[in-house]
């Protein structure tokens, strides 16, 4: 009998896969390899991928006709657009169609001989200096972007700008002291124990940096030790708007992996996986680069620097889906499957990667457990505000004129990182609506930023802290185009999962495109949104929408509650 309780749900794929070795992230390789300069559906290449681990061609065409990097055709030139918030509100999204026309090519489509291909994608984590885009793993970035894809102009792509206002930063001090890392972990593998990782974590209050804000000790603590526990680190920053995770893993990767090893060893897991999006090409060799190092200096290995302690870390690369940064939908791409949301319970700590107990953290959340095993979970615990400690990098996309990465304190006023620290909106240009903590955070008009940067006062306020990006909105954006885009997200990225994400998006987007105000049909599809979605992507989507009709007012009026 096929056991049915919700800790033993059947999984056929996983089954499957099981008689198979587990293919996982070796069959996503090898799809993107077979994608890779051809222009064919996935109809006519995936199932050879699949015949070539013994599995039935819908375990390749599931993902193949999934994931973005997959699903498009891809020519022997493929260019990736930004079309996500921070590269929208630059332009109003007009440097797609300038891209369109300067090569002659529609977005998601390929030349009819091969040669060029262009895929909308969301994001590349150059929300400071946008429009952007990637023509192979070459960035192009600014109100040039057109011209430097058609060879007339230099590719430009700015560093991240890296500002601590802390005066003592935990996130950035590789990055604005070049203090080198791999100086807790040493220590603690050959003289100290998982618990007093786990005890100074706890202490400082730590709480977990992706957007759902889940205490992270506690989550360590439910993983329970067990045999067989894994430590992902998700690198999957899909937050349009935040670029946060690129920034620590293209300037200080080993940081990264310093957290990485400390969970591990505080959860008693002998394997890490990290997980980089698809989109950070340059991040994804960084971190390689890294764990190679990190092997050959004894961090990593079957006996870590001479101790009974063993840590394997493999990096695997993401292939373009904004959900599957959930970290059950990450579970799911880990093993090849489609990156969709999975019910709980149960949780990935009691069932996670192929049945073990998994312990998901964010890349910025791990960054931030050398500084707290180093200085005490109780200094940490001191910055911050009560119940929401530490600090936090906040990322202002390129409507700024001083945009860039800064590390603050919690509860840092919203309006002075505005005005501040980004110094208001370039060139004189009047801020019409503020969206902050991804495309589903929450948007805020521009006399309601007096607000503490934590994330019991933003959702307070219809808005959410998320990653922490900042985007900002001018006038040259009207807020109806705002609205679309937003439901254009909503469409592009839900999983299809649950139907009522699936069609709800699509009918959203089919409102927010007829010019009137919805008013009760709206309302009802918000509640089925609201309450029946599977995952936070659906239920996030109706007080996102709400938030931005607040913001601006009688123009969106038929969009409030």
């Amino acid at each position: 009998m096929i056991p049915v309780g919700p800790a033993d749900r059947f999984d056929a794929f996983r089954a499957l896969a099981d008689r198979r070795g587990r293919p996982g992230d070796r069959l996503v390789t090898s799809l993107a390899e077979a994608r890779a300069g051809t222009a064919d559906s996935p109809e006519v290449w995936a199932p050879d991928v699949a015949a070539g681990f013994g599995l039935p061609a819908a375990a390749a065409l599931g993902p193949a006709g999934y994931y973005a990097d997959f699903a498009v055709p891809h020519g022997r030139r493929h260019i990736r657009v930004c079309t996500a918030t921070a590269c929208f509100a630059a332009q109003a999204g007009q440097h797609l169609t300038d891209v369109e026309q300067e090569l002659g090519v529609t977005a998601d489509t390929a030349s009819p001989d091969g040669e060029t291909s262009v895929q909308s994608v969301r994001c590349l984590g150059y929300c400071y200096a946008g429009p952007a885009a990637l023509d192979g793993e070459t960035a192009c970035t600014g109100p040039t972007l057109a011209g430097q894809l058609a060879g007339r102009e230099p590719p430009r792509a700015p560093e991240i700008p890296a500002t601590d206002d802390t005066g003592d930063p935990v996130l950035l001090r590789g990055v604005v002291t070049g203090e080198p890392a791999w100086q807790v972990w040493p220590r603690m593998v050959t003289a100290g124990t998982p618990d007093q990782v786990q005890r100074e974590v706890a202490a400082s209050g730590l709480r977990g940096r992706g957007g759902a804000g889940f205490r992270v000790a506690a989550k360590w603590e439910a993983a329970c030790r067990a045999p067989g526990t894994i430590v992902v680190a998700n690198g999957d920053e899909g937050d349009p708007g935040s670029f946060a995770d690129r920034l620590l893993m293209e300037v200080v990767p080993e940081r990264v992996l310093e957290g990485l090893a400390l969970a591990c060893f505080a959860c008693g897991a002998r394997r890490g996986v990290v997980l980089v999006r698809s989109e950070y090409p340059h991040a994804l060799a960084r971190v390689r680069e890294a764990v190679r190092q990190a092997y050959a200096d004894g961090h990593f290995g079957s006996s870590v620097h001479g101790t009974a302690t063993a840590l394997d870390v493999e990096v695997v690369e993401g292939a373009g889906s904004y959900v599957a940064g959930e970290e059950t939908a990450l579970i799911a791409s880990l093993e090849g499957d489609r990156g969709c949301a999975r019910p709980r319970p149960p949780y990935p700590t009691q069932r996670g990667l192929w049945g073990a107990p998994t312990v998901v953290n964010n890349v910025e959340t791990l960054t931030a457990v050398p500084w707290i095993v180093s200085r005490g979970g109780e200094a940490y615990a001191r910055r911050g505000v009560r119940g929401e400690t530490g600090t936090k990098l906040v990322c202002l996309s390129e409507r700024f004129a001083r945009p860039g990465a800064y590390e603050v304190e919690l509860g840092t006023s919203l309006l002075r990182i505005v005005t501040e620290l980004g110094g208001g909106l370039r060139k004189g240009c009047e801020l019409t609506a503020l969206q902050v903590g991804g495309p589903l955070g929450g948007f805020l008009a521009p006399d309601a930023l007096d607000v503490p940067l934590t994330t019991a006062d933003l959702t307070a306020r219809g808005a959410a802290l998320g990653h922490a990006g900042l985007v900002a909105f001018d006038q040259q954006v009207a807020p109806e185009e705002v609205l679309r885009h937003i439901w254009q997200f909503a469409t592009a990225e839900s999983c299809g999962a649950c139907s009522p994400c699936r069609v709800g998006s699509r009918r959203g987007l089919e409102l927010a495109s007829t010019g009137t105000p919805p008013g009760a049909e709206w309302e009802r599809l918000a509640r089925v949104l609201a309450e029946a979605s599977l995952c936070a992507f659906g239920r996030r989507i109706p007080p996102a929408v709400h938030s931005l009709a607040r913001a601006y007012g009688d123009r969106l009026a038929g969009w409030r509650p």
